[in-house]
């Protein structure tokens, strides 16, 4: 008997392009859309007023790395509480427009892919619903680089209640929820290991079946 071959997945660099390009996370009237997640006030409220009163909280303003930072309409409210901010995406044509559309001095955009190439020095780390579009094998080569940091700020979109962490996915526009599965990178098979852990925020979405959390952890 003869198996199927096993679907190839796209390049995640490929994949992304085509997100934006065919704006499958909305945004028809929009050049660049990084979802709902990104725009809907309900949602980025309470998680700006979370990161920016944690900013605050240092005498020294902290040099901030956003790694996924799309379309930039969460970063450009954070880049002023930092000292330096610099935001990262892998699409290309994005990080050109965010170059000509966001003139800040402290500003710095870079095009990379973040689970492949060397990211820049920092203290703290945002990933904004960022892990949970990718595969373990993608996570795994980003979480491995992270414990050069002091801080990460992780945003996920989980179940509520119990669910399953960290089921495999193809990395491209879905998440794990229909899976009944969300990313949590201290429990297996990731196993990060962080020093403390902060629940910054938490939203109840889709008809309480949901949840959007934040967490920071400190790493050293």
């Amino acid at each position: 008997m003869s198996s199927k071959k096993q679907k190839q997945p796209w390049p995640t660099k490929a994949v992304m392009h085509q997100i934006y390009e065919m704006n499958l996370w909305g945004g028809q009237k929009f050049d660049f859309y990084s979802g709902e997640g990104s725009h809907n006030p309900e949602i980025i409220n309470p998680y700006l007023n979370a990161v920016i009163s944690f900013l605050n909280s240092h005498h020294k303003k902290l040099t901030v790395c956003d790694l996924g930072c799309g379309d930039f309409n969460i970063g450009k409210h954070l880049a002023e509480y930092s000292s330096k901010y610099i935001a990262i995406d892998i699409v290309e044509n994005l990080i050109n427009r965010n170059k000509k559309l966001f003139k800040i001095d402290n500003l710095e955009f870079l095009c990379l892919d973040i689970a492949k190439d060397q990211l820049p020095k920092a203290d703290c780390i945002i990933l904004r619903q960022v892990l949970q579009h990718l595969s373990n094998s993608e996570i795994q080569n980003i979480i491995k680089k992270l414990d050069a940091y002091k801080y990460i700020i992780l945003t996920e979109h989980i179940p509520l209640g119990e669910f399953t962490p960290n089921k495999d996915i193809i990395s491209g526009q879905g998440i794990r929820l229909k899976q009944n599965s969300g990313i949590s990178i201290t429990e297996a098979p990731f196993n990060f290991k962080i020093k403390h852990q902060k629940q910054l925020s938490e939203l109840i979405v889709n008809d309480q079946k949901e949840r959007i959390v934040t967490n920071l952890y400190e790493i050293y």
